[in-house]
């Protein structure tokens, strides 16, 4: 288990008889500033080489929030190109995790995705969700975009779907129109009924052939190849538009809200 004070958040990790549970927590709506990013991509990325895991369930703790996306706390601090392209390169991190950690990812969405959050929910490779959990990106709100999230967003609901999300950052989409453009795979009424699909889902997969189930996984992922690059790009734009001072002022005003 890896943990951080309750104050700042945590990452736990945990496994029981080929299914293991990667849990992320911030006090601010599961919020995820540089460090709990980068201790998640590491968590996810570890699984690789275990041959112990089978399958991951990717879930946050909490009951109305899976994931606000960037900290604020920590955007406002960015005053350098460097420091802003290093944060927005930990999104990259966890989408590549996800993506190359050869295991089978199950999201767990039980409340609202904003920004990165709806990045996460599209990097998994099948989602659960509740029908509190309604999704927008919201970045175009503070002065930038979803340029790091974009090409999962986009794999999951079509480019013209992701475009609408992007400019319109202030309306939520609900989780019924989640599941209907495929973002969400299964929506339940409640928590409950959603955890016992998940374990339900992760117990039959594990009875699966790994090696089926890795193969499988590469050809979900076929022609994301050059993400390993792309997303970095992405996350220098976004590192040189948080450092703008519309994007400074856009962010202490949604902040006073």
């Amino acid at each position: 288990m890896n943990k951080n004070t309750e104050n700042e958040g945590h990452v736990e990790f945990h496994l029981e008889r080929g299914i293991a549970t990667i849990e992320f927590y911030h006090p601010m709506s599961n919020s995820l500033p540089g460090y709990l990013l980068n201790e998640l991509a590491s968590t996810i990325s570890s699984t690789k080489e275990n041959a112990m895991v089978h399958v991951i369930i990717l879930k946050s703790r909490g009951e109305r929030a899976f994931c606000g996306g960037a900290s604020f706390e920590e955007l406002t601090s960015i005053t350098d190109f460097e420091t802003g392209k290093l944060f927005f390169s930990g999104f990259a991190k966890v989408i590549n995790a996800v993506r190359t950690c050869g295991k089978i990812v199950i999201g767990r969405v039980q409340g609202k995705a904003v920004g990165g959050g709806v990045g996460l929910a599209s990097a998994v490779d099948y989602c659960f969700a509740t029908q509190f959990a309604s999704a927008r990106l919201s970045e175009l709100a503070i002065g930038i975009g979803p340029f790091v999230v974009g090409p999962a967003v986009a794999r999951k609901v079509g480019n013209t779907n992701m475009n609408m999300m992007a400019i319109t950052p202030e309306r939520w989409q609900t989780a019924d129109w989640a599941l209907q453009n495929g973002l969400y795979n299964e929506v339940h009424e409640t928590v409950e009924e959603m955890d016992a699909a998940i374990l339900a889902f992760a117990k039959k997969l594990n009875g699966y052939n790994p090696e089926a189930l890795s193969n499988l996984k590469s050809i979900f992922w076929e022609g994301t190849e050059h993400w390993g690059e792309l997303l970095y790009q992405r996350a220098e734009v976004s590192g040189k538009l948080v450092l703008s001072d519309f994007t400074k002022n856009a962010i202490a005003q949604f902040k006073a809200k």
